[in-house]
């Protein structure tokens, strides 16, 4: 769906008949032509856009007329105006600008690498806080990060679900929709779009919080080889390199990384490596391949989520290395390894972690059919190797799977206007192979042994879908879009669990899982630009996502069984959103969202070593607000300082959903309609106050002062317990010296967490509980309740230095 990186060199592409050659601008005729970058889709919206461009800049050479007829003035040395000139290159689009890139109608942020260059960003938590309606979790892992579009994801405890991810335009969502963010260095990119709100009717099946797209750097943009290393607390490294070119025929970039790192919190260092390629090649004057490689080795200890009182008292389990100091949380494994005694050991004793690899190779071919017309067909194959000690059971598996997907972008005309056609096919198959065991007591050669099998699940899990849109220009200022998706989702899957009675043979149940489900997406946006300043949008749209196969095979009580009933949810979303540009030092922008939830599914905690289960809420509403700010305010006297900002208000509740809680022979019912959804964030600001000092002899230096606010959320379905919100504050300054000799040098510290403050990273939802009475349990119960909490890192200083060749 994504665009193939631009082989124009970084220049600005206009969709023309001809390529410029290099053309010295002056600053207002610059600012005409970069106003480019969002160029409207359409040939009306592109032919109007250029005429705009057109009477700028005749307006610029209008003025250049007046000054040559005006009296020549001849300034001194010490006061003269230095000169001002930009180069940009114009050259024509090759291709058919495909929907999938820029979703006409659809709210979208970016995060371009002039927000992250300048930072030893360590995860894509630290480059997506400036996009507004993104939120981010710590997963299980240094880089697992738990990414969400409006609240999507943060019921999750690991990775990304509900949204579909992308790399270059390559899926790296498998089709189970589970996608994680081990495998990313931000060192390697040069931007992520985060497409918003339910859109399975582009990207099919998992969409219903939108899609994100991350972008590695070209060729022409490295032009030759970068090498670079981030030092800092707790024994954090990352060496890193980078090399690229690009000629007339082929445009390639190779990115490669090891970090490593002892983590702040005890039993939490690690190991990873990552190798990421992108190539494209001219296949001849119409045609063009792209191939793509990306490889992640993890090896990290993990310790274990706490219950909030644990954070309270220990956050980072100090001493707990034996399980001696207060506040300590440990596992309970078997002493023999089968059934029986248990034993309690540290994270430590019993050697969790994950040991990782994720391997995803694919190829693209884009045709140029005719000038307005590509057809692109592309193959992913992505392979998940993992073991996973985490808790009193370890899993370990290969999930192999395999993408593929064909479509076709054409522009011309219907009954007179200009519009947009898009179809498309995609199948995607995985092969389900996962073995689980007890965890048993440390060996001779450490901790991490197997004890007995306790389950297996092998089977498939497959997405055959078909795609179709049309944007329609029905004026200059005026594009209507209507697209429809649809999948046939299959899922075949058998578990086999195995118990182990005292004094008894071995037992096993089968549980087949054989579901089917077709699901389809219809949307339509409108979208209106009275002038050059303003653009409006409205939308309503589906998405939709089926159950994973693992989420069939974990009971409400946190024990392998049947959870096969459960249905795939749905929402239905409207978008009113505005942008506002009145000048290029100024740009805002600010969309409400109202969604209608059918069967969410939503997962949580069982409690200390049981799994993670999943159920279905019949109703639910998600609605917020998201406004994001940039704002140069002194562009002519401090032209180098500039002003931030992304803001969230999401309110999710439950509007249909009876909760049934049980213990021993008593259970009661209770209605959660009303409550907060457990593990959303109500709000979350990130505003930053930057400087780069854009020229003299201090050119090159410059720092920002970044704070980021996160609200305290509910725990649980009675909200009853809140994690508490916190306030962090991180500095940063840097330097690109550009004396002789020195160019290509970049240097940078940031200190996070300037304050020091103790704050929850992450946090799993707890299940509520009946006392002995047949009444719920209250907050003071909950709070001893663990395997919930991660602790975000203390104050912590990193600085890198980087060199280009």
């Amino acid at each position: 769906m994504f665009r193939s990186p631009s082989r124009t060199g970084g220049a600005i592409a206009l969709p023309a008949a001809i390529a410029l050659s290099v053309i010295s601008f002056t600053p207002a005729m610059a600012q005409a032509v970069q106003s480019a970058e969002a160029a409207p889709a359409t040939k009306a919206e592109r032919r109007a856009a250029l005429q705009r461009q057109l009477d700028q800049v005749q307006a610029a050479l209008a003025a250049l007329d007046a000054e040559d007829a005006a009296p020549a003035t001849t300034a001194s040395p010490a006061t003269a105006a230095p000169s001002l000139q930009h180069e940009v290159l114009v050259t024509a689009e090759r291709t058919a600008r495909r929907v999938g890139d820029q979703p006409t109608g659809q709210t979208m942020g970016t995060v371009s690498r002039d927000q992250f260059k300048n930072s030893p960003a360590f995860s894509v938590a630290d480059i997506l806080s400036l996009t507004p309606g993104v939120t981010m979790l710590q997963g299980n892992g240094p880089r697992d990060v738990s990414v969400s579009v409006r609240g999507s994801n943060e019921r999750q405890t690991f990775g990304i679900r509900n949204v579909q991810v992308f790399e270059d335009g390559f899926p790296v969502t498998q089709p189970d929709g589970l996608s994680r963010t081990d495998l990313t260095d931000p060192h390697a990119y040069a931007g992520i779009d985060v497409i918003q709100g339910p859109s399975s009717a582009l990207y099919g099946n998992y969409a219903t919080g939108g899609a994100i797209n991350f972008r590695t750097r070209n060729g022409a943009d490295i032009n030759g080889a970068e090498a670079g290393t981030d030092v800092g607390d707790h024994g954090y490294v990352n060496v890193y390199a980078t090399a690229g070119a690009h000629d007339d025929t082929v445009d390639y970039s190779l990115f490669g990384s090891h970090v490593r790192g002892n983590g702040t919190t005890a039993h939490s260092s690690f190991n990873t490596t990552t190798e990421n390629l992108l190539a494209t090649f001219d296949a001849g004057p119409n045609d063009r391949i792209t191939v793509k490689l990306v490889n992640n080795d993890l090896d990290t200890n993990l310790s274990l989520r706490l219950s909030l009182n644990q954070f309270n008292q220990n956050p980072y389990q100090a001493g707990c290395a034996a399980l001696a100091a207060a506040g300590c949380a440990g596992v309970s494994v078997y002493a023999n390894g089968v059934n029986g005694a248990k034993l309690t050991l540290s994270p430590d004793q019993a050697g969790l972690g994950r040991h990782d690899r994720r391997t995803i190779v694919g190829a693209r071919w884009e045709h140029d059919i005719d000038t307005d017309t590509v057809w692109r067909t592309q193959f992913v194959f992505d392979n998940r190797d993992y073991n996973q000690p985490t808790s009193a059971t370890s899993a370990r598996g290969t999930i192999p799977s395999f993408n593929l997907m064909s479509d076709v972008t054409a522009h011309a005309r219907v009954l007179g206007l200009e519009a947009t056609h898009f179809a498309g096919l995609s199948f995607n198959y995985e092969d389900l192979n996962s073995y689980s065991y007890n965890l048993a007591p440390p060996t001779a050669l450490g901790g991490g042994a197997l004890g007995a099998l306790t389950q297996t699940i092998f089977g498939h899990h497959y997405n055959l879908g078909a795609r179709l849109r049309e944007e329609v220009a029905l004026a200059p200022q005026w594009t209507v879009v209507a697209g429809v998706g649809g999948d046939y989702t299959d899922i075949d899957a058998l578990q086999t669990a195995y118990t182990y009675p005292t004094g008894g043979n071995v037992t096993t149940t089968l549980i087949r899982a054989q579901r089917t489900f077709f699901n389809v997406a219809p949307e339509a946006s409108l979208v209106y630009r009275p002038d050059s300043d303003w653009r409006l949008h409205a939308r309503v749209a589906t998405g939709y996502g089926t159950p994973q196969s693992g989420n069939l095979f974990v009971t409400r009580q946190g024990t392998f069984g049947n959870n096969t009933q459960l249905k795939p949810q749905s929402n239905v979303g409207v978008d009113l959103g505005a942008e506002w540009t009145p000048a290029p030092s100024l740009k805002a922008a600010v969309t409400g969202f109202y969604e209608f939830f059918s069967n969410e599914l939503v997962s949580q905690s069982a409690g200390a070593n049981l799994q993670t289960f999943t159920f279905n809420a019949p109703s639910s509403i998600h609605r917020g607000i998201e406004v994001s700010a940039e704002w140069q305010p002194l562009p002519d006297a401090l032209p180098g300082a500039r002003l931030s900002a992304a803001y969230l208000l999401d309110d999710q509740y439950y509007d249909d959903y009876v909760e049934v809680l049980s213990t021993g022979a008593r259970s009661a019912a209770f209605n959660r309609a009303g409550n907060k959804i457990p593990g959303v964030m109500p709000s979350y600001l990130n505003a930053r106050v930057a400087y780069d000092q854009p020229s003299g002899a201090l050119k090159g230096l410059g720092g920002f002062v970044e704070v980021n606010h996160r609200a305290a959320f509910y725990l649980d379905n009675a909200n009853l317990l809140k994690a508490p919100g916190y306030d962090l504050v991180n500095v940063n300054l840097h330097y690109e010296p550009s004396a002789p000799g020195l160019a290509g040098l970049r240097l940078y510290v940031e200190v996070r967490n300037v304050f020091d403050e103790t704050y929850v990273a992450s946090a799993s939802n707890i299940t509520d509980t009946l006392n002995a009475a047949g009444g719920q349990n209250g907050a003071g119960t909950l709070a001893a309740s663990t395997g919930s909490i991660w602790a975000g890192s203390p104050r912590t200083v990193i600085g890198g230095v980087r060199v280009k060749f």
